[in-house]
């Protein structure tokens, strides 16, 4: 029995889902924060090589990376793109600032110590960026780090 008792209207209109990811919500950028504040002041792969940074000095240092990484990155979008460049830029300077700040806080520490010849001194490397992104998990980028010895 085919239905002819309520006619059809053919639906010949195209629809059009815009998606986009940049800016983030405010909920998303809080949620960078609390992960940021996280890396930084508990152990991970991060604090193995810098150390630690105080639950409330993360905080507000987190807080400052994300609002810098945020501001860094641009505020909007363009027509022709969804985002995506702009949420890559906002992470990796996420990343950059977060290894910074643990660099800078290591530095005096190390400069007090007296290094052998064995020991590695922290520097730009692949390694860093691998590890700021797991440490921050920003990125679903599975990254190998290389063990020390």
């Amino acid at each position: 029995m085919a239905e002819t008792d309520s006619p059809r209207e053919p639906q010949n209109k195209p629809t059009s889902l815009t998606f986009t990811i940049w800016p983030p919500t405010q909920r998303t950028r809080d949620a960078v924060i609390n992960r940021l504040i996280e890396s930084l002041s508990t152990p991970s792969i991060l604090s193995k090589r810098y150390g630690t940074i105080p639950q409330d000095e993360a905080s507000d240092t987190a807080k400052q990376i994300e609002e810098e990484a945020f501001a860094a990155s641009g505020f909007t979008a363009t027509d022709e793109d969804d985002g995506v460049e702009i949420l890559q830029v906002y992470s990796k300077e996420i990343s950059k600032r977060m290894i910074d700040t643990v660099k800078s806080r290591s530095a005096p520490a190390a400069d007090s110590t007296p290094s052998t010849e064995s020991e590695s001194k922290p520097s730009e490397s692949p390694v860093d960026a691998s590890e700021a992104s797991s440490a921050s998990g920003l990125t679903g980028e599975v990254s190998s780090v290389e063990s020390e010895s």
